[in-house]
């Protein structure tokens, strides 16, 4: 993956953006654009590292979500792409010659 960004936990929950973590398997989308009114939490009793579940549910399209993930994977893999292009050919050629004999 040559021209994948990479990033630490702390810099992309600062950065909006949509976040996969290889070895666990995680899936972070950082939205900023929502807004809470902060006077419905105490924040003497929260510290800065302190996350609030605000639900269970996650509010993606999940179609989106998908074509988000897949073209991330055809600009990451270009070897993958272009065995898969290389096997087109081959099969174009093998039908053309096959053509070619009837």
């Amino acid at each position: 993956m040559a021209d994948s960004r990479r990033f630490e936990l702390d810099e992309l929950l600062n950065r909006p953006g949509t976040y996969f973590n290889p070895q666990t398997e995680v899936l972070v989308v950082v939205d900023d654009s929502p807004e809470l009114d902060s006077e419905i939490f105490n924040m003497e009793d929260l510290e800065g590292a302190d996350w609030v579940l605000v639900s269970d549910e996650t509010p993606l399209d999940e179609h989106q979500r998908d074509e988000l993930l897949e073209a991330f994977q055809i600009r990451n893999q270009p070897d993958a792409l272009a065995d898969h292009t290389d096997e087109l050919e081959e099969e174009l050629e093998e039908d053309e010659l096959e053509a070619d004999e009837e």
